[in-house]
């Protein structure tokens, strides 16, 4: 091992009530009028406005009532949110259609629009009752987006909700529906089946399912960040230099360091000498988590996020239907630092190069190896130390982890985009530190790198991203 660092129609017959929205509403250039037509038996759909033009501002809701001489039938207004953060999702081209003849059925057709047509998305579903002012629970929903299915921008989607079942007689009054989208916070992968479902909180630390048979993804929303260290952090080496990289895509990354039982579930073997379900996999080679790699035609970059078929990644993609792989250096140190530029993702900075205290709670090192935290005197159960901000657990020390690009010694260089490394080399990028190593070879800028195929007593691991 050699080097270190690191989103109106009027007639006649139509009635206007206004009505209180719920305070989440936003205002929208569009009106949807559904009239039952008594003479034909369909249900036509009026639309005006444009509806990608929302507000902030509060507005009342409209019911447009289309009596007929033998029926008196529901009107629908219908509106989306954006959800604006971490790159907007948005619900778009919105169609609710109830079903004629009226059997409480509802049929909602909408499409979806992100920054990426790739990311993953989840929709939610609410009714809101005007005329009693309070919501309308939509329990009773099938189809696309219902049970938080993951989807993708584009459509049109369809699913269908049973209104008589969530609000029996609800078909004489009016309601609004919504719906609005959003990139999970979490992924959750289930390891024996290679389901994917999304979560909105963090994994349940005393439930070691969440380092077992799941493997749990963060979101991390693209950004721009200074790579390596200031000359001047306590413990910095020359390969550390500076340089602003952007990322301009989302991605997914494990919030755990892979285990030795999630290994050996998608692997079907564990190579690792301190052996311990919850701990992490060691002794894992660049060839064997990826198949390729060991020259520079044969892996990344050259051949991107190709892996071979019998590789851990390959069974991976195989089981779970998406793509994986290593992160790229950028990555790594993007998600480590979760908007830190000290020396620690806890926001503290290095002040004793071999035991200090702000290493003591950010992960395992040489020093509190006998803490007792995680039950484990070497490298230890993944998750025992203080998270980042983004709830990543285990970036400084434990065990090193494997990236995907080449290593080299870089000069400084002007800002760079979606960096991926140099094209060739003869050594991969490691980074994070271990149970092996002093403080200040733990902090967020140092990098190593090491010998590819790797030597079998490679005490480093890794940690997986999902691709958009």
């Amino acid at each position: 091992m050699a080097g270190h660092s690191h989103r109106r129609q009027k007639n006649a017959r139509t009635a206007t009530r206004r009505k209180k929205l719920p305070p989440f509403a936003l205002k929208l250039d569009m009106c949807l009028t559904f009239q039952y037509l008594a003479d034909s038996s369909r249900l036509a759909v009026c639309t005006s406005g444009n509806p990608n033009r929302p507000t902030a501002e509060p507005f009342p809701a409209t019911h447009h009532a289309v009596k007929s001489a033998r029926f008196t039938f529901l009107s629908m207004i219908l509106f989306s949110l954006l959800l604006l953060g971490a790159g907007s999702a948005s619900v778009t081209n919105l169609s609710v259609t109830p079903r004629v003849p009226w059997n409480g059925l509802v049929d909602i057709t909408y499409s979806l629009e992100c920054d990426s047509a790739s990311d993953f998305l989840t929709v939610s579903f609410h009714g809101y009752n005007g005329d009693r002012d309070e919501f309308i629970p939509m329990g009773s929903l099938s189809g696309d987006g219902a049970g938080s299915a993951l989807l993708k921008a584009g459509g049109p989607y369809h699913a269908v909700w049973n209104s008589a079942a969530d609000w029996p007689g609800g078909h004489s009054s009016e309601f609004i529906v919504s719906v609005d989208a959003e990139k999970p916070r979490y992924l959750v992968v289930d390891l024996n089946t290679g389901a994917v479902t999304p979560s909105s909180t963090g994994p349940d630390l005393a439930d070691d399912a969440c380092r077992t048979t799941q493997l749990w993804l963060r979101h991390i929303p693209k950004g721009t960040f200074t790579m390596g260290a200031p000359t001047t952090e306590k413990g910095w080496f020359d390969n550390e230099t500076r340089r602003q990289v952007t990322l301009t895509q989302d991605f997914y990354i494990g919030v755990f360091e892979m285990t030795q039982k999630q290994y050996s579930l998608v692997y079907g073997s564990n190579p690792s000498k301190y052996l311990g379900d919850t701990r992490p996999v060691e002794r894992v080679t660049y060839k064997a988590i990826r198949g390729m790699g060991s020259t520079a035609s044969s892996g990344w970059p050259y051949r991107g996020h190709t892996v071979g078929s019998d590789s851990f990644l390959g069974k991976l993609n195989a089981k779970t239907g998406m793509v994986f792989d290593l992160p790229t250096e950028a990555q790594w140190e993007y998600a480590c630092r979760a908007g830190t530029a000290t020396a620690f993702n806890t926001g503290k900075n290095l002040t004793a190069f071999k035991q200090d205290s702000a290493m003591d709670e950010a992960g395992r090192y040489f020093h509190n190896r006998t803490d007792g935290k995680g039950g484990y005197g070497e490298h230890t159960k993944v998750g025992s130390y203080l998270p980042n901000a983004w709830g990543l657990y285990d970036m400084h020390g434990n065990v090193l982890e494997c990236c995907l690009d080449w290593y080299k010694d870089y000069p400084d260089t002007p800002p760079v985009t979606d960096f991926t490394g140099t094209a060739s080399g003869s050594h991969r990028v490691v980074r994070g530190g271990g149970w092996q190593f002093d403080a200040q070879y733990c902090r967020t800028a140092v990098r190593f790198n090491y010998e590819d195929p790797v030597i079998d007593d490679f005490i480093g691991g890794f940690r997986v991203v999902l691709l958009p």
